[in-house]
This record gives structure tokens, sequence and C-alpha cells, in this order.
């Protein structure tokens, strides 16, 4: 038995598949790839395969990591080939490796979030305001956890934090936590940012750019 980390893109309309649907797809994938997945044991045996850090509905990712069990010895670069010429568009086999960090070393993770308005003052104003939010150290919303609803300072959930603007466009380059340990949904700090202006914006797309362990080393 052999585990490999399996590193996909997931864009276009692919976007708004639900994470059930995701599991479904990619293991009906790896069967018509002919990759022997291991199954568990005990009384319901099931194909072991892993989304280590399940994207939000309708947010891209660059590289998301799935582990897998094999039964066999199968080239990395051979497995990587042949799922692409199965799976489909949207979905994108970027790189297969051997598994270096573990799940709860995740700390946190990357993201470029743009926003476009209908006009160049609207993307001016709210791209300030957004700043000087951050900024102040406080933005305080409703977050759901095991606890059940909560509300929190977004602001510590919140490390590297940019924001820039061209035209009626604006881009947040930040960093947020990410993990089994803490976690902050990058729709949730659009959203919180938005409602703070009272903002209605055109169109918003949010995409993961990289995952971090401690120390901001790439997951691995």
């Amino acid at each position: 038995m052999n585990s490999v980390r399996i590193w996909y893109k997931k864009s276009g309309l692919v976007i708004y598949t639900s994470h059930l649907d995701m599991n479904r797809c990619f293991t009906r994938a790896v069967r018509r790839a002919d990759i022997p997945l291991w199954y568990t044991e005990g009384f319901n045996p099931h194909p072991y395969l892993n989304f280590l850090l399940p994207l939000p509905l309708g947010q891209s990712g660059e590289k998301e990591p799935i582990d897998i069990k094999i039964e066999e010895d199968i080239p990395l670069d051979e497995i990587g080939r042949r799922l692409n010429s199965v799976l489909p568009d949207g979905l994108e086999i970027v790189a297969v490796t051997s598994p270096v960090n573990k799940v709860n070393e995740i700390t946190e993770a990357r993201y470029i979030i743009d926003i476009e308005f209908a006009s160049g003052s609207e993307a001016e104003g709210f791209a300030s305001g957004a700043a000087a939010v951050i900024e102040s150290g406080v933005l305080n919303a409703e977050k759901r956890s095991k606890r059940g609803i909560q509300t929190v300072n977004l602001c510590e959930f919140t490390g590297d934090f940019s924001v820039s603007y061209a035209e009626n466009r604006v881009r947040i380059d930040t960093c947020l936590a990410t993990g089994t340990q803490r976690n902050l949904n990058a729709s949730l700090l659009v959203d919180s940012l938005l409602g703070e202006f009272g903002a209605q914006p055109e169109k918003v797309s949010i995409a993961r750019k990289e995952i971090y362990t401690a120390n901001k080393k790439i997951f691995e």
C-alpha cells in the first residue's frame, strides 16, 4: 500500500460543485483511470480518498491536495496523466507527490479576492474603507463553529492583508487562518467587509493560491 498526494486545480463552473459531488467525481475518475485504490477494512469498506482542505462552494483553487492510498507501485507522473485523461473541464491535476506534511500542520492559506463594482468611485471607496477596517484590528461577525454560532473578531483570523483597485475592480491579497484548529472562510471576510459599507458589488471571485504550515512554509 502506497500513500499518494494528488494536487488539483479547480476552476470554471466546477467551483459550484459541492464537496460531496467532488468526492464522487474523483472516486469515479480514479476508477476510470485504472488506479487501484486501497479500501478501508471493517464492516463497510470504502476507498481511501481524503480531501485535506475542501474548498467552500463557489471558490477556486490553484493547488488543492487529496490523499489516496493505492495497492500497486505506479509512477507518480503516470497517475497524474491517467487522471487528467478522464477528469472533466475545470479539474486538472497539477502535481502528484508523496506526502510530506500532515493535515494538522496546516495553519493558513493565501487568497486572492477580486471584487467588481459598477463604478470606479465605488471601488476606490471600498478599497480604502476595507484597508482601514483591517488596520483598525476590529471586524466582528457571526461565525459558525462546533460550539454553535459565535460573534468573533475576523481580524484575529486575518494575517497579511493588502488591497488595491484599478478602475472599477478591487483586489484583496490576504492570508487567512486555515486548518483543523482555526479557520476563516474567505466568503465570510468578504461579506463582512461589504456589509460594513453597504457595498453591493457586481461580481466577487475568490481563489485559494497557496497553503502554508507554520512560519509560512509551503504545505507539501
